[in-house]
């Protein structure tokens, strides 16, 4: 059975080979997200991932003051290809138009960016005030979204125990407004209710209405103060060691230029994720032409587990973080907002020509100290009510070559180090070299440098990525990655290592014909047993597969076809997963609809498959494909005016090794699950 789908999807996807070559039309950003991030084998929660990089990149960046960092957020272009567009600006002066971006980049990566980049209209007044600009600002959008689980789920019902019972309806609310012009000024809000959260008015409590709201105001470029944020930010410098936001990319099929984070300085935070954000001011002051000082202040609410002293009966210490940002029910409110957190931060940056260095501190304080209930494999992790990091980073570009590196101590305790390079060891050649070293007793609560872990902690490693470009139909790009724990970990009772390599095949016939083969092996070791109060482990293999095809029969309907295998072996036991997808776009414009047809059959958990389902704007979905089953969805999208679009979107899956859905209060009692989702965007 499985072998006869196979050979469809492949003899169907070959048979277009031959197909017309039809005009290529600009990539959406959901596309190139969906193409550059194309292997979502990991646990991670890819939706947040994706909605909050789509959100960063999502305002045009105007090309005439465009930074290379920003440009390296972009991640598909090389540094050759960014020192190149930076210097044809320096030479020959303003950009009039984005097409003289052809005399600096090849065919199809300016096909990538032109979606990215804007040249503004240079009759545009600066000396307008500041109110009538953001009034005048045609770069603006408001958002509407609802969305909700058809089927009564358990959480809702009289049945629910009083620990699980919901708050509030299954339907989810979302609205963000945001108007910005790149290199001015940013304005936006955000609010959110989620499934089985209550929609209440109680200040005390810090409800104001939507259990989420989050507002940013930020001004840019005026005079010495080259950024200034009021409200919730994020800050990213350095390789993220000390200070990353959330949103960096790591191990992929883009093997090379994801592996350097960009120096990105502070952000406006637009995301739902609600844990990873500073909420208060930030500034960056110009001191001259070389020195930048970077300082923020925070102060916001964390939700976690606070504990009682069973002798003084004051809660007095937290016992663990929450992270989900879900207030449902009655131990999910009282964990809200449980603590304060602080955080004090200030940067030193140094930046001339092709050197960028710098200093960084940074402070977290708790109102309440953090003491975690003691196991096994948690001695060294963090403990306290304060934690300070010091650290230095050093960037430098030379010729086609980007070298990058960010050193960190944590006061009295363990540090952290990423170096690395990247660059052309040939015209065709791409390569990046990452080392990175996590002592068990570093502690950084807003990292996302390179790991393995999902923690800068306890952790060392050696990466090696490449990417081979034959010609404009054939490349090769792939990744090797060695890595160990010198101490236990999460189910992996005793010191350990690995190794973890990736290799992908990416051939482009005409321009309407997409194909990739990838292969991805990762062998880590796991608990397996315990014997007399010993912990047994062995070395965990997992093996995953991909065959896809994107291609266009013509100018409005395209299709992708997509196998993904999966194999998980540990202590002589091998179970196994698959997923096959069928996917249809019809686009006449004002007009557009996608859908899917996908069945899936796994074995265990273990070999759960993620595949990414187009969505709303700056909305995604990347559900678990776990079990067997069908997953079926419909996205309906209409342009109603120049100012006006909608979109409906339908989700279906069906299992036929089940009879209830999820667990807990999110419990279905059947075996079928449908979603439903409704988005307007209004522009002013």
């Amino acid at each position: 059975m499985r072998v006869t789908l196979i050979a469809v999807l492949i003899s169907a996807c070959l048979g277009k080979l031959i197909a017309q070559d039809f005009p290529h039309k600009d990539i959406n950003p959901a596309s190139l997200v969906d193409e550059i991030f194309a292997g979502q084998d990991l646990d991670i929660n890819y939706q947040d991932l994706y909605e909050n990089y789509l959100q960063l990149i999502s305002n045009p960046f105007d090309l005439n003051v465009v930074t290379e960092e920003q440009l390296r957020l972009l991640y598909f272009l090389s540094q050759e290809q960014i020192t190149s567009l930076l210097n044809y600006r320096k030479e020959a002066g303003p950009f009039l138009s984005i097409y003289e971006l052809q005399n600096v980049l090849d065919h199809d990566t300016f096909l990538k960016i032109v979606s990215f980049v804007i040249v503004p209209d240079v009759a545009r007044s600066f000396n307008k005030n500041i109110f009538k600009r953001i009034a005048f600002e045609k770069n603006n959008y408001l958002l509407l979204r609802w969305g909700r689980t058809i089927e009564p789920q358990l959480g809702y019902s009289e049945k629910a125990s009083p620990s699980n019972h919901y708050t509030g309806s299954p339907d989810n609310f979302y609205t963000r407004f945001r108007t910005s012009h790149e290199g001015d000024f940013s304005l936006g809000f955000t609010m959110k209710k989620d499934a089985g959260e209550a929609i209440s008015w109680n200040p005390a409590k810090k409800y104001y209405g939507f259990d989420y709201l989050s507002f940013h105001i930020q001004t840019l470029n005026k005079g010495k103060i080259k950024n200034l944020i009021i409200g919730d930010y994020q800050a990213q410098f350095g390789q993220g060691i000390a200070l990353g936001s959330f949103f960096g990319v790591g191990k992929n099929g883009e093997a090379v230029t994801t592996m350097r984070r960009a120096n990105l300085g502070f952000l406006p935070y637009t995301s739902l994720y609600e844990a990873g954000y500073f909420r208060g001011s930030a500034i960056s002051y110009s001191v001259n032409k070389d020195f930048t000082l970077h300082t923020m202040a925070s102060l916001r609410g964390r939700d976690g587990a606070l504990q009682q002293d069973t002798i003084s009966t004051t809660a007095d210490y937290l016992s663990s973080f929450s992270y989900t940002g879900l207030h449902r029910t009655s131990a999910e409110l009282a964990n809200r907002n449980s603590i304060s957190e602080s955080n004090l931060a200030s940067v030193v940056q140094f930046k001339r020509q092709a050197i960028d260095a710098g200093v960084i501190f940074h402070h977290t304080q708790f109102s309440q100290p953090l003491l975690r209930n003691p196991s096994i494999y948690n001695q060294f992790y963090f403990n306290g009510n304060a934690n300070t990091n010091a650290g230095v980073y050093l960037n430098y570009n030379f010729s086609s070559f980007s070298f990058f590196s960010e050193l960190t101590q944590t006061i009295n305790n363990g540090r952290a180090v990423v170096a690395g390079v990247l660059g052309n060891l040939a015209p065709k050649l791409d390569v990046s070299l990452v080392y990175r070293k996590f002592d068990k007793d570093f502690y950084s609560f807003y990292s996302n440098a390179i790991a393995e872990n999902s923690i800068t902690q306890n952790e060392s490693g050696m990466y090696w990525g490449w990417k081979y470009t034959f010609n404009k139909k054939y490349s090769v790009a792939g990744y090797i990655d060695l890595f160990s724990f010198p101490w236990l970990k999460y189910r992996s009772y005793s010191p350990s290592d690995g190794s973890e390599w990736l290799a992908r095949f990416n051939y482009r016939p005409t321009k309407t014909v997409y194909i990739f083969l990838q292969a991805r092996h990762e062998s880590k070791q796991r608990n397996t047993d315990v014997d007399k109060n010993l912990f047994k482990t062995d070395q965990g293999i997992k093996q995953n597969y991909w065959l896809n095809c994107d291609y266009a029969a013509n100018s409005k309907i395209s299709f992708r076809v997509r196998a993904q295998f999966s194999s998980y072996t540990i202590a002589g036991k091998t179970t196994r997963g698959m997923v096959l997808l069928q996917d249809v776009t019809y686009d006449l414009g004002r007009f557009a609809i996608t859908g899917r047809y996908a069945f899936f059959d796994t074995d265990d958990y273990d070999n759960r498959l993620y595949a990414y389902e187009r969505d709303a704007w700056l909305a995604f979905t990347f559900p678990a494909y776990y079990g067997k089953g069908i997953r079926n969805y419909v996205l309906v999208q209409y342009r109603l005016t120049k100012q006006a679009d909608i979109w409906l979107r339908w989700g279906h899956m069906s299992y036929t090794n089940h009879d209830t859905i999820g667990s807990g209060g999110e419990t279905i009692a059947g075996n079928t699950r449908n979603d439903v989702k409704f988005q307007a965007r209004i522009r002013f």
